[in-house]
């Protein structure tokens, strides 16, 4: 998927030229040119929908050293080219007058060149999916992110739940369903095909499934989620938040997610009818290499100093590097697949803060490493590992993951697998992004010192 399609005797792509269309039917007046940052934010250039053709042909330039990540002063000129498959009219955006706004997803290139920029994350992605492609996989990726609904006072955030509700629970204690719902509609009329949504185990906290594709449309369709949360959220007078551990005491927000690759043929490679766990040789190789690049794909998956607030035991988030196909708390575990296209594996580490172009890349750079070296998978855990004392913990041969953003940035920057499958421009910008993030925190002096050391010593 992306922006090389077939051209018309114009100059434009047939996808390019359908857009036009569409803009032209849907009385778009604006159009919202999206790309993301090193860091996962998502940014937008407005322009008006008269220059759409141009966009498409020429590219929207912009200024690069502004971006955080991307470039230096002097090499400030950029350009963003949008993918026309990602065409989508923004629900929220819709006005009385019969106008609306449209979004597109942009690769960033090089003003000098033309040629695709190093830093753009969703470039880094392209590569690690033609890494698979020239394997002969593709890539099946099925994403599960968790948000957080809170009140606002005054305008600003809070962290005072939006709700009562707990686990799969039904209104009234589900305060939030209605935004649920609007944000299903809006998902919805974005091409998303929604498969289930529940209130989660947290108080204002909630899950909201789509179906697996692809996994650049994965990636775009996360920091679409995560824009279409935050804006129908705000229409309710409610605060959507993707902080992993927004509250102390109670879970947090993760990102478990699913993988699988296919054949071109549409055969899913890692299924294997014969085996106990239906996983095939395959499966269990690309299995292996991510836990042995675990620690270093944790940086990448859980990027803030608070994604490591729920990477601890007790919470149903996986600390341990290990495997299951019975219990949650290993770091990887096989669901249950009712057909051979279902058989997958679903790492549980992530959390929705990461930049999903990366995350998405470095799980599966990891897991073709696996492959390509023909690891081997240790045995599977059927046991509850959270119950399990250190000397356990060493005789099974389980590792924790780093307990701290410092030390996922240290196993980061040892392995070079996974700083390859980055490249050196987003590494060393990440990296250095990260370090300056984590001396901040360690320089912070928190509300719990002041509770607890100001009046003890």
């Amino acid at each position: 998927m992306g922006n090389e399609s077939i051209a018309t005797d114009g100059g434009l792509s047939v996808e390019a030229q359908n857009v036009l269309d569409a803009i032209e039917e849907n009385n778009v007046d604006f159009l919202r040119i999206q790309f993301t940052d090193i860091l996962g934010t998502v940014k937008n250039v407005s322009v008006p929908a008269s220059q759409a053709e141009k966009a498409f042909t020429e590219g929207i330039y912009f200024d690069g050293s502004s971006i955080e990540g991307f470039v230096r002063i002097q090499e400030s000129d950029m350009r963003l080219m949008p993918d026309p498959s990602t065409f989508a009219i923004l629900p929220w955006r819709s006005r009385e007058d019969g106008t609306a706004s449209a979004r597109l997803i942009a690769d960033v290139h090089e003003a000098a060149d033309g040629g695709p920029f190093a830093g753009d994350p969703r470039q880094v992605l392209k590569r690690a999916l033609k890494k698979a492609g020239d394997m002969g996989y593709t890539l099946n990726a099925g994403p599960e992110p968790e948000f957080f609904l809170f009140e606002e006072e005054d305008g600003r955030a809070t962290t005072k739940t939006h709700d009562a509700g707990g686990y799969f629970d039904l209104a009234p204690k589900d305060l939030a369903s209605d935004v649920r719902r609007d944000i299903i509609y809006g998902l919805d009329q974005m091409g998303f095909e929604v498969e289930a949504s529940h209130h989660e185990v947290a108080e204002g906290q909630h899950e909201i499934n789509f179906k697996y594709g692809d996994g650049l449309t994965m990636a775009d369709n996360i920091a679409t989620f995560r824009a279409v949360v935050r804006a129908i959220a705000a229409e309710h007078d409610v605060h959507g938040t993707f902080m992993p551990k927004p509250i102390s005491g109670i879970n947090g927000s993760g990102m478990h997610t699913h993988l699988s690759l296919f054949t071109e043929d549409g055969e899913n490679v890692f299924h294997d009818e014969d085996d106990e766990f239906s996983l095939s040789t395959e499966a269990k190789q690309f299995l292996a290499g991510v836990l042995e690049h675990a620690p270093a794909i944790t940086a990448v998956c859980n990027p803030t100093v608070n994604s490591y607030k729920r990477l601890v035991p007790g919470y149903e988030a996986p600390v341990y590097v290990a495997w299951s196909d019975v219990n949650r708390s290993a770091l990887i575990r096989k669901p249950a697949a009712r057909t051979p296209a279902a058989s997958r594996i679903e790492l549980r580490s992530p959390d929705p803060s990461c930049n999903p172009y990366l995350a998405l890349a470095v799980m599966l750079q990891a897991g073709l490493d696996g492959i390509e070296r023909g690891l081997e998978a240790p045995d599977p855990v059927r046991e509850n590992i959270y119950e399990f004392d250190e000397a356990k913990r060493e005789e099974y041969g389980i590792d924790t993951l780093p307990p701290h953003l410092g030390a996922a940035i240290d196993a980061l920057e040892e392995d070079e697998l996974v700083m390859d499958a980055l490249g050196e421009h987003v590494a060393s910008k990440f990296i250095e992004a990260k370090r300056a993030e984590y001396d901040d925190y360690r320089a912070a002096v928190s509300g719990w010192e002041i509770d607890r050391y100001l009046e003890t010593f």
